[in-house]
């Protein structure tokens, strides 16, 4: 039967594109979050101090990390939106409040501000959502939208350590590289992580 198909591919054009666009979005769909994920990983240690922290990830230029307990288990996430939230409750003291601009400015709130005493697992998001790296793009771009984040950690799923990060910029890094080599499959993964852009 699947030798018949493949007869009528050859013998029939249309046929023969549907065929081949089939394969382009098999083959976007199958990639993984080990295929995708940036591997440079800024790690935030749990007893760490919020003002190290927000100096840490300033530097390094990113939104968010994950927290890691003593033996580089992912216990919590770190985010700008998570430390912006404190700050507009006053509980990071003397921050001055004001319009969001970037999430990354959210670090450059003066850290002299922050109480020396503020550790970081008190103001982590806990219980992170987190794959391994198998884990499909598809089944990734439905996390996302499902948990209303644009960011997802990878782990070792034997030692629970981070070796990833997914973000809904891989995802899309992914489908605009599929889009230059078939438009049509990259219209489906583009579709499934909509909700995010």
């Amino acid at each position: 039967m699947r030798f018949a198909f493949s007869l009528q591919c050859l013998e029939n054009p249309p046929l023969r594109r549907r065929c081949r666009m089939n394969q382009h979005t098999k083959s976007l769909m199958s990639l993984c979050a080990a295929d995708i994920m940036s591997a440079h990983v800024v790690m935030v240690p749990r007893e760490m101090s919020l003002q190290g922290a927000a100096r840490m990830l300033a530097r390094a230029g990113v939104t968010g990390a994950p927290v890691v307990d003593s033996h580089g288990r992912c216990i919590g996430v770190l985010s700008a939106t998570d430390f912006m939230h404190w700050v507009e409750k006053d509980r990071v003291v003397g921050a001055a409040k004001g319009p969001r601009e970037s999430m990354c400015s959210a670090w450059q709130i003066p850290t002299d501000s922050i109480e020396p005493t503020c550790r970081v697992e008190d103001f982590m998001t806990k219980d992170p959502v987190i794959v391994v790296g198998g884990t499909r793009i598809g089944e990734l771009a439905r996390m996302m939208m499902d948990a209303h984040i644009h960011r997802l950690i990878v782990i070792d799923g034997a030692s629970q350590r981070p070796i990833g990060i997914v973000s809904t910029m891989d995802i899309l890094a992914a489908v605009a590289r599929a889009d230059k080599k078939q438009p049509a499959a990259a219209a489906t993964a583009y579709a499934m992580a909509g909700a995010d852009r």
